[in-house]
Order: C-alpha cells, then sequence, then structure tokens
C-alpha cells in the first residue's frame, strides 16, 4: 500500500487564481490598446465626426462643410512624430499613386494633434515629403480640442528623456462618407491591398 507522502505526489497542485483586480486592470489595459490603434466601430458610429473649424498649411480656414460632397479618408497625428505618422502619411501617398484617376474621388486628410508646434509653415515644410493632395489642418488648441472630440480621437502629451513631449494618440485612418459619416477605419499597419479596397468602397459608397 502507498504511503500518505505517496498519494501526496499524484494530488492536483493548487494554483493561486487571478484577483478580480488584476483581471479589471488586464482588460483596461487590453481596451486602451484596442482604442489606440483601431478604435471599434459602435451602434452609435453616426456620432462619430462633425462640425469644425481648422487652418490649413496655407493660412486658409476650413470646415467639415468644405469637405462635404466627397468621401474622405482623415489622419491624426503630428509633425515629431518619429514612425507612426509619417509611416501614415507614406502610406496614403501611396494609396493616392494606387488609385489612378479614381483619387480625385476622395479627398485625403491630416490633422494634427499638436497644435503648438504644428503651425502652418511647419505643416507646409513638413508635408512637402507627401503627396500634395494630402490636406493637412492645424488651429488653436481649442479647435484642435473640438476636432477630436467630434472623432472621438485620443491624443496625450507624454514627457520623453532628452526631448520636450511626445503625442500618443489613435493611430486609425477614419473613411468619411460625403456626408461626414464615418463607414469604416483602416487600422494601423494594414496591408495596402486591404487599404487600397476599403477606399474603393468609400468612392462607391460615395
Amino acid at each position: 500500500m502507498a504511503s500518505g507522502a505517496d498519494l501526496s505526489k499524484n494530488l492536483p497542485v493548487p494554483r493561486p487564481r487571478p484577483s478580480l483586480i488584476w483581471l479589471m486592470v488586464l482588460a483596461a489595459l487590453v481596451l486602451g490598446v484596442l482604442w489606440r490603434f483601431l478604435p471599434i466601430v459602435t451602434p452609435e458610429v453616426q456620432a462619430i465626426g462633425g462640425p469644425f473649424e481648422l487652418t490649413d498649411a496655407f493660412g486658409r480656414r476650413v470646415t467639415n462643410a468644405d469637405l462635404a460632397g466627397k468621401p474622405y479618408a482623415v489622419f491624426f497625428g503630428y509633425t515629431h512624430c518619429p514612425d507612426v505618422c509619417p509611416t501614415t502619411l507614406q502610406d496614403m501617398t501611396d494609396w493616392l499613386k494606387a488609385l489612378g484617376p479614381d483619387a480625385g474621388k476622395l479627398r485625403l486628410v491630416f490633422v494634427t494633434v499638436d497644435p503648438a508646434r504644428d503651425t502652418p509653415a511647419a505643416l507646409t515644410e513638413y508635408m512637402k515629403a507627401f503627396d500634395p493632395r494630402i490636406l493637412a489642418l492645424t488651429g488653436t488648441e481649442a479647435e484642435i480640442g473640438k476636432a477630436l472630440m467630434a472623432f472621438r480621437v485620443y491624443a496625450k502629451k507624454v514627457d520623453v528623456k532628452g526631448a520636450d513631449y511626445a503625442m500618443d494618440h489613435t493611430a486609425a485612418v477614419y473613411l468619411m462618407d460625403r456626408a461626414g459619416a464615418l463607414r469604416s477605419l483602416i487600422g494601423y499597419g494594414e496591408k495596402p491591398d486591404a487599404a487600397i479596397a476599403r477606399l474603393k468602397e468609400l468612392i462607391d459608397a460615395g
């Protein structure tokens, strides 16, 4: 007969169960990542987008009404961004080239989340590296804040060692129809074929 010590070796080893607080923290982190890189389209999608009044790289005022009548793709970023923003703007440049004649049927828009540094002059210089058809917009802190609220864009100033600051922000491209309602999203790093397909769907939908 096996001894009590031998039998104890075959018993399941109890494992610690994660606390409720830890699970809540983990869930919050996952939701935060999803919101930053690919915001979820919900039944409240009609509430995304709305009135705004900003300034382009040449100092001209641009409102949501100026964009009406044509679908548009809008990306929120900033000129001091080290990776996500220049990558996405280069993607947008490539999309316009791939669309060929259809590129004239929509607008591509870049809105800064860092108006303190992204003046019209700064945008003019920065956008020289990308397709000139991309409309770059800035404004006052209040004007940019209103646009961020309208599109439910997350943007937060983050201190960076050895630099002034960086901006943490939503990295998706919002695809808006001619009436200014959200139709779809292009996530950061999406494959070119998938992105082009979504843009063509946006154009076809009008």
